[in-house]
């Protein structure tokens, strides 16, 4: 077999290849067995007709169609292999020459991974915000978990912001009730904007056994975005109670005697989580910088597939589960199309430059995955996916998803070794000491997107011709 390589440009390349008739020897015996076991001759067994007979009855032009597409595949990964190529995705193959008994020609136009020239990145600085956690900021974690221990009572008395009132609801368009447009024993706390607009002025007042008609513009259901006649029935007024901020209150909702321990706690592990945002806003600017710095052609083919595939699965998926179509989707967004479209392909160009430059940065400093490491990553997946770890695993590896997973963790090693290069700086002006965090995958992740570009090895080639 000959083969030679022609670079159409720097993402696609056109192989050439030249096959003696000989070398088809073993998938013109398979296609004989084939067809033998697929067809009847009168007068033989099946699978014992001769080649000649079914040359005679079927074509001898059956025989080699079947035999260039089981022999394709092979020359293909043969030729790809000699010319020490990166395919994406599978070839476009043309046929250019059988000549039966001399010789089989074809061409394979195929997408390849760009050859990347690593930039200097030592010289990149990022800013940061500085790690500072206010008393203000202590206060509201603490009045979360405060809000969490809060107790109601019923109260005979007129409701009032705060207080969570027990409602049911009838809503008529055009003096009609419509069929989901009734509720009923729905709790509701008064000022919280959770349902309907309009509510909070109708019940505030009431006492159980009130009512109240008011008109609201509904957010759902069979009427959605019309203005409705909404008759609201309190049937129950509570009253929401928060424990007193003290020692008693540290006790009953940690494992602390005291406020201030609780408090002190509170700052602790604020500064934690913005320690946690601040790596993770570091790693996020120095890979926008390292892709700033380089040069990543991307194949049209590749980016056009990688669109799509956002697209469906932010329809199909995402927007699906949310009862939500992508028209419904934008117009929460206020986004037009175009904007959406072009917000996609940005987000699709950075996810395919990211994952080119990082792996090849794992080539050049021959990163290497242990086992322990992807333990730990196939942990953080299975958490954030809400699988155990044994369940995602398990479908990691039914999948063939094992490549992937390594690949991830590489690209993360590979992101570290870049930050650990740069000089990062809060908003304060100090210099960060970054740890070795375990975002650092995420953030990749977060870069390629859950779809990131796959760069399958090609698979079977077919013949067009």
């Amino acid at each position: 077999m000959k083969s030679a390589v022609e670079t159409l440009n720097p993402t696609r390349v056109r192989l050439t290849v030249e096959v003696p008739f000989e070398e088809l020897k073993d998938s013109l015996d398979a296609a004989y067995k084939k067809i033998n076991q697929q067809v009847t001759v009168k007068g033989f067994r099946q699978g014992k007709i001769p080649a000649r007979v079914i040359d005679q009855r079927f074509g001898r032009g059956a025989v080699l169609e079947e035999a260039v597409n089981d022999a394709l595949p092979k020359f293909y990964t043969e030729a790809v292999n000699e010319g020490e190529l990166n395919p994406l995705g599978q070839p476009e193959v043309d046929i250019t020459e059988l000549k039966d008994g001399e010789l089989l020609a074809f061409t394979a136009e195929v997408d390849i991974r760009p050859a990347i020239e690593i930039p200097d990145y030592s010289g990149i600085e990022v800013t940061v915000d500085a790690v500072e956690v206010s008393d203000e900021d202590i206060d509201k974690s603490v009045e979360q978990l405060r809000e969490r221990f809060a107790t109601t009572s019923p109260v005979e008395r007129a409701a009032a912001e705060g207080d969570i009132v027990v409602v049911d609801l009838e809503a008529k368009v055009d003096g009609e009730v419509l069929e989901d447009g009734v509720a009923q024993g729905v709790d509701y706390t008064i000022g919280s904007g959770q349902l309907l607009d309009g509510i909070d002025e109708a019940v505030t007042g009431l006492e159980a056994g009130g009512s109240a008609t008011f008109t609201s513009e509904l957010k759902g259901g069979s009427a959605e975005g019309k203005e409705a006649e909404v008759k609201v029935d309190v049937t129950a007024v509570k009253s929401r109670e928060l424990p007193e901020l003290d020692d008693d209150f540290a006790q009953l909702a940690s494992e602390f005697d005291t406020l201030e321990e609780l408090r002190a706690d509170s700052r602790k592990r604020l500064e934690q989580m913005k320690k946690y945002d601040q790596a993770t806003q570091a790693q996020e600017k120095v890979l926008d910088e390292l892709l700033a710095l380089a040069e990543v052609p991307i194949p049209e083919k590749l980016l056009a597939d990688e669109i799509e595939t956002r697209k469906h699965n932010l329809v199909n998926h995402q927007l699906g589960q949310m009862g939500l179509d992508l028209a419904k989707y934008l117009e929460i967004q206020g986004k037009t199309e175009e904007e959406f479209d072009a917000e996609t392909k940005e987000q699709a160009e950075k996810g395919i430059k990211t994952q080119f430059i990082l792996d090849e940065l794992v080539n050049k400093e021959k990163l290497s995955v242990g086992q322990e490491e992807l333990t730990e990553h196939l942990m953080r997946r299975a958490q954030s996916s809400g699988m155990s770890p044994d369940q995602f695993a398990q479908a990691v590896v039914e999948g063939g998803q094992v490549p992937m997973l390594v690949g991830e963790v590489a690209r993360g090693k590979a992101l570290a070794v870049v930050v650990e290069a740069a000089t990062v700086k809060d908003s304060n002006g100090e210099t960060v000491d970054l740890d070795d965090e375990d975002e650092t995958a995420e953030t990749v992740e977060a870069a390629e997107g859950d779809d990131a570009a796959k760069s399958d090895d090609a698979g079977e080639a077919k013949s067009e011709g």
